[in-house]
């Protein structure tokens, strides 16, 4: 008899997952103001402040898989969950940027914890046949966080003051945990573990993937933090929230359609396929500042094309991601396989954000979103070339 796909307990999940992300979302687009208003900060140290999450999150990643393939994973997931929604409290009474830098690298580390966690128990609960499928929906509660998040985030930061996104983010934080202490998973039965080595924390035949993927997480992270400001630059007519809804309805879009590409073995075709697009989405992103003082009546229609654009490459490219990195490993290094998807994500992140910052205060938003375009156009001939002959030879599904 076939397995249903939602189940009790992957709904449970998608829903925690959900909330998770909403609460990272709301926060996101708000914070670039935060640290400008409260500290008078300029482009440089807002990316700084920034990076110093995804670094810590990129210091956890490996010892997260470790941790999730050696212990009991919803516990663990429960605990990092918990902890990411208490560090909410430290922003309510961040009065320096030191105070504030330690707040972010508490929470990125709690973060990276929580998010291998998720994303290695929805492997546990979905059936192995639809897994392709069931990660693509579950990449979709994310979507929706991103879509619905930066908007009611600008919208109560226009409105209220940031204590009142604090406070609301940490409800959020707490209905996630909730919704996950309902979640069932099946016994694993014990495996021997072999000596502590290197590849107990790092996907050794994923780095090529990696290598590919990090490129990609490089442009990634200018999108996600600097939209707003660019936008503002370019004195669009509309929020910069609906930025973020456009491009979530084209990630939600692709990962339907990308999910089941994958699970019909098409996994090196769809992610090369999402790259493609994203190198569209980006040169378009980075035309944007231009259009802007050519046509200003064409530029909020473009702007919001071009996030349609790199919604659906980027939501092309991350299951088929994520999949190849499953495929390349055994069983008992699933938690292993996710870390190091996550912790190539997140060396990227943290570069595009910290480079987008320097580059945008030095240059301008459209340079930086060029150099990204660039980035990405060498991560798709890479993928293209080494990874998907190396993927071939060592896929083990």
């Amino acid at each position: 008899m076939e397995e249903k796909l939602f189940n009790r307990s992957y709904i449970f999940l998608c829903i925690a997952n959900f909330l998770f992300f909403f609460s990272f979302y709301l926060l996101l687009p708000v914070l670039p103001f935060f640290i400008q208003e409260q500290f008078q900060a300029g482009n440089s140290v807002v990316g700084a402040v920034i990076s110093c999450y995804t670094l810590a999150t990129l210091v956890v990643r490996p010892f997260s898989g470790y941790m999730m393939d050696t212990f009991k994973r919803k516990p663990l997931y429960l605990l990092a969950l918990s902890i990411f929604t208490a560090v909410f409290c430290g922003y309510l009474f961040a009065s320096t940027i030191t105070i504030l830098i330690i707040v972010r690298i508490m929470h990125g580390l709690a973060f990276g914890l929580t998010s291998v966690g998720g994303n290695t128990l929805v492997i546990d609960v979905v059936p192995s046949a639809k897994r392709g499928e069931g990660i693509g929906y579950f990449g979709v509660a994310n979507n929706i966080a991103m879509a619905v998040g930066p908007m009611v985030g600008l919208f109560v930061y226009e409105k209220y003051s940031f204590n009142v996104i604090f406070i609301g983010c940490m409800v959020c934080g707490l209905l996630a945990a909730l919704c996950a202490s309902q979640i069932k998973t099946r016994v694993r039965p014990p495996v021997k573990r072999p000596p502590i080595s290197l590849d107990r924390f790092i996907l050794i035949k994923g780095l090529l993937a990696g290598f590919s993927f990090t490129l990609l997480a490089f442009a990634y992270g200018q999108i996600s933090n600097y939209i707003a400001l660019y936008a503002k630059e370019m004195q669009l007519p509309i929020s910069s929230g609906l930025f973020f809804s456009v491009y979530a309805v084209g990630l939600i879009v692709s990962r339907l359609y990308a999910g089941r590409m994958v699970d019909k073995g098409k996994v090196t075709q769809t992610t090369a396929l999402g790259l493609g697009i994203t190198v569209v989405g980006l040169l378009g992103l980075a035309l944007c500042g231009k259009i802007s003082m050519w046509q200003p009546q064409l530029s909020t229609y473009f702007f919001l094309a071009v996030a349609l654009c790199c919604g659906m490459g980027f939501g092309t490219a991350f299951p088929s991601f994520n999949t190849l990195f499953i495929n390349l490993a055994s069983n008992s290094q699933r938690g292993t396989a996710t870390s190091t998807y996550l912790t190539t994500w997140d060396l990227g992140l943290g570069i595009g954000i910290f480079c987008g910052g320097a580059i945008s205060e030095h240059f301008s938003f459209s340079m930086a979103y060029l150099v990204a375009d660039i980035v990405v156009l060498v991560s798709f001939i890479f993928f293209i070339l080494v990874v998907t002959p190396h993927y071939q030879q060592n896929k083990l599904r």
